[in-house]
Order: structure tokens, then C-alpha cells, then sequence
């Protein structure tokens, strides 16, 4: 384990080809066609928490069982890792070594970032920043990060816009976005997220709009369409949330040609992750419908 202040050298180094402060897009533009296919880890997470597989077999899985091109981790299944390059330049070697891209990390469980006790918050931005050096060193272009705060809709978004400013601060002097998801709360509320995206006002700070969490509360959902429409503005990421699918390969929550026509619509070009959570089919069953439904409604942007 070494100093944050050698790790950050290390990182420098070994990220050589990563220019500090770059947050042009042809940094995590796919290499080829408008969209590439990514894998969220969420979608292994049984296997993960049952000890079946780790993070370190995630890249090869993505490979040869899925055949993505990019990588989307969860910080949860390497949580003690963000600062030992031990362990992140195995993993990067892993991932370089089937030819796959490292996209993002979602982070969760390192505070609010809109906790109304300014010491709380300052708090969660800290703990949020050895998650970008982490990334940074992994050559992905984001973190994942969540909007989470308390209070009245405008006081929660400019609490959350404060927390997401200064962590995007500091994301931008690594060359790391960062971007965040609907993922519960008032953060499932398309219109509140745009929202404070508009006030933190800042290019490196963005979305990952997910197709499926809009539940506000237990008895408020947000219209999932309307939602990703006010999103894609912002869009760093994208994420095609599925659970259940009918005979014909068709997922039966959301209307993947109409959300998928959406984001067709809208200007984003990059990655769009496979995210299944699904109980019926198993998990390596789940994502390989997924990505067949992706392949069925994108044909000519892949």
C-alpha cells in the first residue's frame, strides 16, 4: 500500500497516455459506430456477494461469456482497494489484456453528497476522491456518484449541486467526469436531476441516465420515458436497466425501441451499459438478453 501522494505519481505514469484535465469526448468515445456495449458489474452481483466469482474475474467474463467492450465496476466488490495499485494495475492488465475498455466505477457507501451538515458533506466529497484517483489509474473517463440529500425539492438541489461541484472539482483536475445516476429519491425525479445539473453548471458533471430507477418513493414513480428525455442532455453514460423479458426477447418494463430512440435522439455517443436485475432468468441468461435486445433496436449504431 503506498501514499496517496506516491499512488497519484504511480497513476501519472502508468495513465501516461490520459492527459490530466481532458474531458473531450474522444477520450471514452467507442472506437467504432456511434454506441459500444459496456456491462455494469450490478449484473453479477449474486455471484459477486456469494464469493462465486471476484472483481478480478469480471474482465474476463466480460469477454468471453459477453462479449462487451467495456467495463463498468461497482466499488463495493473491491471497496479496500481504491489506493493499492497492486491490485489496480492487475486489473487493469486483466481488462487490457482481452481488449476491453475500462468506462467507469459506480460508487456507493462513501457518503452524501448532499448532506444538509456542511461537515458531513465535506465528508462525502473526501471520501469520493481517492474513487476518481482509482479511476484515473483504471483509464476509465468517470466515477458513478449519487445525489443523495434531505429536505425541500429546491433546498435538496442545491445541496446536492454543491457536493457534485466540488467533487466535479477535483474530477477535472484528474480528467475524470463525474456523473450521476437516477438511483432513488428525489434523484429518480428527471426534472429535479436536470435541475441540478443546470446549477452546478459544469462540463465535466454529468448524467447516467438509467431506464429503470424512477421510484421516488414507495408510492411516487416518475415517468421512466420523461425521465431519460430530461437526462440525455446531460449524458456521460448510459444505462439499460432490465429485469423480465416476454417470448419474444422483448423486456416487459420498459419499451426498449421507444427509450432507445430517446437516447437515438438525443446527442450522446459512448457507451451503453447492460444493467440486469432481473430474478427469473439467471444472471448470465439476463445480460445475454439484454444484449440481444440492445443488438435488435440499435442495428446500424453499434
Amino acid at each position: 500500500m503506498l501514499t496517496r501522494r506516491h499512488f497519484l505519481r504511480t497513476a501519472s505514469i502508468a495513465g501516461a497516455a490520459i492527459a490530466t484535465a481532458d474531458l473531450s469526448f474522444a477520450r471514452y468515445a467507442p472506437e467504432k459506430g456511434r454506441f459500444a456495449i459496456s456491462l455494469a458489474e450490478w449484473s453479477l452481483h449474486k455471484a459477486l456477494f456469494k464469493k462465486e466469482i471476484t472483481n478480478l474475474d469480471f474482465p474476463r467474463l466480460a469477454k468471453q461469456e459477453f462479449g462487451v467492450t467495456g467495463l463498468e465496476y461497482v466499488n463495493q466488490f473491491f471497496k479496500d482497494k481504491a489506493g493499492d495499485t497492486a491490485y489496480l494495475s492487475d486489473l487493469k492488465s486483466r481488462a487490457e489484456g482481452f481488449g476491453l475498455k475500462n468506462v467507469l466505477i459506480m460508487i456507493d457507501g462513501e457518503g452524501m453528497l448532499g448532506a444538509p451538515d456542511a461537515a458531513a458533506r465535506g465528508k462525502a466529497v473526501e471520501n469520493h476522491k481517492p474513487w476518481i484517483d482509482a479511476a484515473k489509474f483504471l483509464g476509465c473517463h468517470a466515477i458513478r456518484v449519487n445525489a443523495a440529500s434531505q429536505g425541500e425539492y429546491a433546498e435538496q438541489q442545491k445541496l446536492a449541486a454543491d457536493g457534485l461541484r466540488r467533487v466535479g472539482e477535483y474530477g477535472a483536475s484528474q480528467g475524470i467526469h463525474v456523473i450521476v445516476e437516477n438511483h432513488g429519491g428525489l434523484s429518480s425525479n428527471g426534472e429535479w436531476l436536470a435541475g441540478v445539473m443546470t446549477l452546478v453548471g459544469m462540463p465535466g458533471v454529468g448524467t447516467l441516465p438509467d431506464f429503470g430507477n424512477f421510484r421516488v418513493s414507495r408510492e411516487v414513480e416518475y415517468d421512466r420515458y420523461k425521465g431519460v428525455t430530461e437526462l440525455m442532455p446531460f449524458a456521460k453514460g448510459v444505462s439499460a436497466k432490465s429485469h423480465d423479458f416476454d417470448a419474444q426477447g422483448n423486456e416487459t418494463h420498459t419499451d426498449y425501441k421507444k427509450m432507445l430512440d430517446i437516447v437515438i435522439a438525443s446527442k450522446y455517443r459512448g457507451f451503453i451499459g447492460i444493467e440486469y436485475e432481473g430474478t427469473t432468468l439467471g444472471e448470465h441468461e439476463g445480460i445475454k438478453a439484454t444484449r440481444a435486445l440492445l443488438e435488435r433496436h440499435l442495428q446500424g449504431y453499434l
